[in-house]
């Protein structure tokens, strides 16, 4: 069995050296922008795919669109990463990593979209950040950097009117979401400093997919009598769970988890200027406040090894 130890940068972000093509040219292409890039392409997405997605709700349900979305994911990803070649190469603790990583995506999406069919999104987006200043605390070791990170905080509780909720249960699914978020983070970082990258997000996303088959296929059943509605459902998959997952390992194979998670809080950002150019929503002078405070936060942090 060849080496899993580590490598560069490149093979970190997408996996074995034997692997197809088209991952071997995002290795080259990793290397050649900035994390900082591709982050900022996942932020973008991260809320272009839910957007979409509550307009699908009424026709396939909840639990369907999950279905449909981990079920793209992981169609596109399987002939491009050949997962069953990646697990079976893999040793024991890869493997367990792998489907740490699988039940947390299929979790995690399925707990996000119920959330939202009960929540306003800045609730749940509120809700999804505290978890992630955890993360950012943890590795954050200088003042330099806990001044960034309560900058960045501030910038975002000015940005997302939160408003509490009623509604037990759509907070149960909204701090489940919050918390497999987390794990998301510490997981998929995990994954891109180990040398399987694309190659493990791929065949995490088929373990995702055989978690979730049972459970929203007869609500995703709709979609497939229907072409238009099947497409825009491929479109959610891969605004939601292609695109931002693959930069964000992009990202994360060259920035510590701390640095990672601090930039999160530029998630609030994009979703207001996504409200400007496509919903004509014109922030507020507290909205343009706060903007202003997490582009100084996450710009005034300074990375540090971790």
């Amino acid at each position: 069995m060849p080496s899993q130890t580590q490598t560069p940068a490149a093979n970190q972000a997408t996996g074995r050296t034997d692997a197809p093509r088209p991952i071997l040219a995002l290795g080259g292409l990793a290397n050649a922008l900035p994390p900082h890039v591709w982050f900022c392409v996942s932020a973008v997405f991260h809320y272009l795919g839910p957007a979409f997605a509550v307009l699908l709700f009424d026709q396939v349900g909840v639990l369907g669109m999950a279905w449909l979305r981990i079920a793209t994911a992981a169609l596109i990803f399987a002939p491009l990463t050949r997962p069953w070649r990646v697990f079976a190469r893999a040793d024991r603790a890869q493997r367990l990593l792998l489907l740490a990583f699988g039940a947390c995506l299929a979790v995690m999406n399925c707990s996000f979209y119920l959330a939202l069919d009960r929540l306003p999104i800045s609730l749940v987006a509120a809700i999804e950040f505290v978890g992630t200043i955890g993360v950012a605390l943890v590795g954050l070791r200088n003042p330099r950097n806990f001044a960034a990170l309560a900058v960045a905080v501030i910038g975002t509780l000015l940005l997302i009117d939160v408003k509490w909720s009623s509604d037990p249960l759509g907070l149960f699914w909204a701090f489940l979401n919050g918390a497999l978020f987390v794990g998301y983070i510490v997981i998929g970082h995990r994954i891109a400093q180990t040398g399987i990258g694309i190659a493990g997000l791929g065949t995490a996303m088929a373990v995702a997919f055989l978690i979730v088959l049972p459970v929203g296929f007869r609500e995703a059943l709709p979609a497939f009598s229907s072409p238009q509605l099947l497409v825009a459902a491929i479109g959610v998959g891969v605004c939601s769970s292609v695109i931002p997952y693959i930069c964000d390992q992009l990202a994360m194979a060259r920035l510590p988890r701390a640095s990672f998670a601090l930039m999160l809080s530029l998630l609030p950002l994009t979703a207001t200027l996504i409200g400007v150019i496509v919903l004509r929503q014109l922030p507020s002078a507290t909205d343009c406040i706060g903007i202003a405070l997490v582009i100084v936060g996450v710009a005034f942090h300074k990375p540090a090894l971790e």
